[in-house]
């Protein structure tokens, strides 16, 4: 993938932009793109697709897509900055409002899957890299989303604190309402995600 490309650029972000030799301006260049990655994944979160058997968001489509395209590092600094976003109090999550942002919206129900995108992104990034095969671009995204999905199902089983006292629902519950709804489309997000990594790859292949 990416062939006569610099050996330098291994993600679509630094194959895209132009070369920056200084750490300082590589530096810069990078808080830029963490930012406008993480305010990309504010609006993702925001936006609901009627889909079946639930609505979706866009938001695990945003992760893997800036994990794909930033790599492993700067995707996963890039979502640990919006999570920080949501820790200073700030809407950013998809039930903010109603909920409250904060450091205990984190302990709630959909925390587990919060941390995940962090993950998801680094193995998203990892998938994508200059010179990845098809099979892995799939297989590590496929990895990334199930990665994450564990996690939160592994949250809301046995940590999420619930409504009245409770902690956690049990596995049948959290598989049931926390993973199962979402597989068909979380499955359509990760064929996007791989097919605008490779296609990114490509356009900048011919260009090059």
């Amino acid at each position: 993938m990416a062939d006569m490309l610099p050996l330098q650029a291994s993600t679509l972000a630094s194959a895209a932009l132009p070369a920056v030799s200084q750490p300082r301006a590589a530096l810069l260049r990078n808080i830029g793109l963490a930012i406008a990655g993480s305010l990309l994944l504010v609006l993702a979160a925001k936006i609901k697709v009627p889909f079946w058997p639930v609505p979706m968001t866009l938001q695990t489509l945003a992760v893997l897509g800036l994990g794909a395209a930033y790599g492993s590092r700067l995707g996963a600094a890039t979502i640990a900055l919006y999570i920080a976003y949501g820790l200073a109090g700030l809407p950013v999550f998809t039930n903010t409002p109603p909920l409250a942002a904060g450091p205990l919206y984190l302990v709630g129900p959909t925390g587990g899957f919060l941390v995940g995108f962090v993950v998801a992104a680094a193995v998203a990034g990892w998938a994508a890299a200059r010179g990845a095969s098809t099979l892995r671009l799939i297989g590590g995204l496929i990895a990334a989303e199930a990665i994450m999905l564990a996690l939160g199902c592994l949250w809301l089983a046995l940590g999420a604190q619930m409504a009245g006292g409770v902690t956690g629902v049990g596995f049948a519950k959290a598989f049931a309402y926390g993973v199962q709804p979402f597989l068909l489309g979380d499955a359509l997000k990760v064929a996007l995600a791989a097919c605008f990594a490779g296609f990114g790859w490509s356009v900048l292949d011919r260009r090059s």
